[in-house]
């Protein structure tokens, strides 16, 4: 499959948004899971290719192509197993010092080797080698499909944070509690604490009641402009390296259930519903800007990118060309990809 050239020869995948993501896979079916997560988060694909049990053309051989390709910024595989594991790995460490890689592997389990053999032949790796392996030569791996092109999308569509320091912006309490868990949880990522001369600047824009502390709980007290120049301070502070804002479509879903009442759009109603709309919008656009601007990943999460995925801050996300994802856990977990690929490149002297 090739968007570039507008080619799409897979009998069982659709035919996704043109991107930068390009795929390889020993499994035809993943390349269809992987369009079809391209076609629903709207970030989109470069090239795919199905590489079978690989007797020709592996997955490396994919890979090296991808990283000398224009259309090609990302690339993303699913692989079974490795015939020749140094070779693989040096391969590898070539593109990702050109570009990230993202792998998901199947058969890391006794059951899911048994089925990898009768699937491609393919002779399972030890995992925790191959675990190891993936972090020397900077290659993300994922634990599941989901995880990788959510990883692979968030690299496509973010820039590459300049160190480990996340702010927490919700206006929800119990959201910034569980992304808190999430980012302490993570290996590399710091729930930073809030500099006195940030708390400051913030409390100018919120009520006394806030938290004056990370995660940034808006205390309900936003007014129309709170949330653009909030996220605004936030990334311009220079101890702030990325962004999570979480309770994006809070208003717009208000409006849906508005919609459905009996007094809709009378009484003013259909005003409040549109203003509600319009307010996710901007929100959600002003997440893209900032982060654009200042050059710092904003993560936006809600389960409304699921449970409505036509909501007007989810939409509007996916306009943007950026991902919203589904849970605050699922948007710390692409941002610790992000994060230690651009720690490996600056290691070895590739930032």
């Amino acid at each position: 499959m090739s968007t570039p050239a507008g080619l799409c020869a897979q009998i069982v995948a659709p035919y996704p948004p043109a991107g930068g993501i390009s795929i390889a896979s020993q499994s035809g079916n993943f390349v269809s899971s992987f369009l079809n997560w391209s076609t629903v988060t709207g970030v989109g694909v470069a090239r795919a290719v199905s590489a079978g049990n690989a007797a020709s053309l592996g997955v490396a051989d994919y890979l090296e192509y991808y990283a000398d390709d224009a259309s090609s910024r990302v690339g993303l595989a699913y692989v079974e197993g490795i015939t020749d594991g140094r070779a693989f790995a040096d391969r590898v460490r070539a593109v990702t010092a050109r570009m990230p890689v993202v792998l998901v592997k199947g058969g890391s389990t006794d059951g899911g080797a048994h089925a990898a053999a009768s699937h491609t032949g393919a002779l399972a790796a030890n995992d925790k080698v191959f675990d190891g392996v993936c972090r020397q030569i900077g290659a993300t791996r994922a634990s599941t499909v989901e995880e990788a092109f959510e990883a692979a999308a968030t690299f496509v569509t973010q820039p590459l944070p300049a160190g480990p320091n996340v702010v927490v912006m919700t206006t929800a309490g119990g959201w910034g509690v569980i992304a808190a868990d999430a980012i302490t949880r993570d290996r590399h990522l710091v729930l930073m604490p809030l500099p006195p001369d940030l708390v400051e600047i913030i409390d100018a824009f919120l009520p006394p009641r806030w938290s004056r502390a990370n995660p940034v709980d808006l205390a309900g007290g936003e007014t129309r402009d709170t949330i653009p120049d909030v996220l605004a301070r936030l990334a311009s502070h220079r101890d702030v390296h990325s962004i999570l804002y979480l309770g994006l479509g809070i208003q717009a879903n208000q409006a849906r259930l508005m919609r459905a009442g009996q007094f809709f759009p009378d009484h003013g109603i259909g005003r409040v519903v549109d203003y509600h709309e319009r307010q996710d919008a901007r929100f959600a656009q002003a997440a893209h800007d900032v982060s654009a601007a200042t050059g710092k990943p904003i993560l936006t999460a809600t389960e409304l990118a699921v449970a409505d995925p036509t909501n007007a801050g989810p939409r509007t996300v996916r306009a943007t060309g950026r991902v919203c994802y589904g849970s605050a856990d699922r948007a710390v977990t692409a941002l610790g990809h992000l994060y230690r690929y651009s720690e490996y490149l600056r290691r070895r002297g590739l930032a």
